[in-house]
């Protein structure tokens, strides 16, 4: 209704031009373009949503960073003690980190690929949390990473249903049993290890779809 307006406005101006004087026809062609201005740049886009989405997205997986590092409770002599065993936990998400992979991403594809590994973190998170509980190990680290997992998955989720995408549902992942406290510390310093890089792949990501998206930088 309002661009209708507007486009009679402008015929009546461009029927009446010839009895108008010039000053006063150029002045209300320029109130005519600051009004439709005006009217245009105080509405929302939805890709200015999405970019508010993926700054906070971005944010909290910077805080995720610094809790991954502590996530074992260790300290440099005793990590060196407890070296991580590969694959323990093949549950745990295999980030590609390849030049062509990252060129290829969507916007869509890659927010539902993040969601599936951040559910996955959290789930063995969450497991590693009652497992530390079990053999009375301090469990305040593997917490509070579930807890910024969860806000994490929550962001994305907002960010899929801005683009009316489905949310994926994970697979379940099988976990193991920890027979003994060094087990325990063992499979804390793989998740840790993997949820920092986790964390790395998702700040680039992230970054790319904020360009891909033609967010504002800040």
């Amino acid at each position: 209704m309002f661009t209708l307006h507007l486009f009679t406005v402008a015929l009546h101006i461009q029927i009446w031009s010839p009895v108008i004087p010039d000053f006063t026809y150029c002045l209300l062609q320029l109130l005519l373009l600051a009004e439709l201005f005006l009217h245009s740049s105080s509405r929302p886009t939805h890709g200015s949503s999405l970019c508010g989405v993926l700054g906070s997205i971005i944010h909290q997986v910077d805080r995720l960073v610094n809790i991954s590092k502590k996530l074992h409770e260790l300290s440099g002599d005793e990590l060196l003690d407890v070296a991580a065993v590969a694959n323990r936990l093949p549950g745990l998400p295999n980030m590609q980190h390849t030049a062509a992979h990252l060129s290829s991403l969507k916007v869509n594809e890659s927010l539902s690929q993040l969601y599936v590994y951040a559910q996955s973190f959290k789930l063995h998170t969450d497991w590693l949390k009652t497992e530390k509980d079990n053999f009375s190990l301090p469990s305040q680290s593997a917490e509070g990473a579930s807890t910024h997992l969860l806000r994490l998955s929550n962001l994305i989720v907002m960010s899929l249903h801005q683009m009316s995408e489905e949310v994926p549902q994970p697979t379940p992942p099988c976990l193991p049993v920890a027979s003994t406290t060094f087990d325990v510390l063992q499979f804390s310093v793989e998740i840790s290890e993997r949820l920092q890089t986790f964390c790395d792949w998702s700040k680039r990501v992230l970054r790319l779809l904020k360009t891909q998206s033609r967010c504002p930088r800040h």
